[in-house]
């Protein structure tokens, strides 16, 4: 297929709506070749003065560069790219936000990313966080996931008095409804260097999704605070990064260790 004809079908199938390539794909699959009627005949399948000139575009650039091409290969070309597109978007990285927000970008709120992370898995549930108190709302959402047979990992802060960097309680104070379905654990002072904090903040959820950001687990972070993070739904990263902490939970690597929570 000729290059600049790939490309041009690639970016169409940005513009278009999956809807909208169904229906030009009905069309082009009948049509022998770039023949004078088939520009209209798209048009008639769509709406607007946009389709009108992604389907002049189309059926000028399929003659000129590509007239021995059917239509029903052009079909199959526009739906592959438009798969692919889809695809992409879906992977692609979301902006996560707490506090004000405006109306210049899209973004997602991180208590609604947390919630649905936690009742969209169905396998494992990866939480780290620094602090966490006041957070209700996750507890029952977590409850219920251990409830349907999700495995829970919790990876907690602990208080100064055990050697670790939050003042008062530690964290895992925040989900001592769950001690007895989830798995605690914590950075002790034996493993970690002095002054040394476990300040990560991650969700991740069947080692497929994963939000990584500045927000704890607590009632302020996740709605009131000017915090930030990002939504991968990128397989692999997701999985790597599950694949870290666990790694750091194995005995041998002298890191985390189970905690027992009272």
């Amino acid at each position: 297929m000729n290059p600049e004809f790939a490309a041009q079908v690639a970016a169409l199938a940005r513009q278009l709506s999956s809807n909208q390539v169904a229906a030009w794909g009905a069309v082009l699959a009948t049509a022998p070749g770039p023949l004078p009627d088939i520009q209209a005949k798209l048009i008639d399948r769509t709406s607007g003065m946009e389709a009108s000139t992604s389907a002049r575009q189309l059926v000028e650039v399929w003659q000129r560069q590509a007239p021995h091409l059917s239509g029903e290969a052009v079909a199959l070309a526009l739906t592959a790219a438009s798969a692919a597109h889809e695809q992409a978007e879906h992977d692609r990285a979301r902006l996560v936000v707490s506090g004000p927000s405006t109306a210049a970008v899209p973004v997602r709120l991180t208590s609604s990313v947390v919630v649905g992370l936690v009742r969209a898995a169905t396998r494992k549930l990866l939480v780290v966080s620094f602090a966490a108190y006041g957070v209700a709302d996750v507890v029952r959402e977590l409850t219920s996931a251990a409830a349907r047979g999700v495995r829970l990992d919790l990876v907690l802060e602990t208080s100064t008095a055990m050697g670790g960097g939050l003042r008062g309680t530690g964290a895992a104070d925040a989900f001592a409804a769950l001690r007895d379905v989830a798995t605690f654990w914590h950075w002790p002072t034996s493993h970690r260097p002095v002054r040394a904090s476990l300040h990560a903040k991650v969700v991740v959820a069947d080692a497929e999704v994963a939000l990584l950001g500045s927000a704890n687990l607590t009632d302020r972070a996740l709605s009131d605070n000017i915090e930030v993070g990002v939504l991968s739904r990128d397989r692999g990263f997701a999985n790597r990064l599950d694949r870290h902490f666990r790694a750091l939970m194995r005995p041998e690597t002298r890191c985390l260790s189970p905690l027992e929570v009272s």
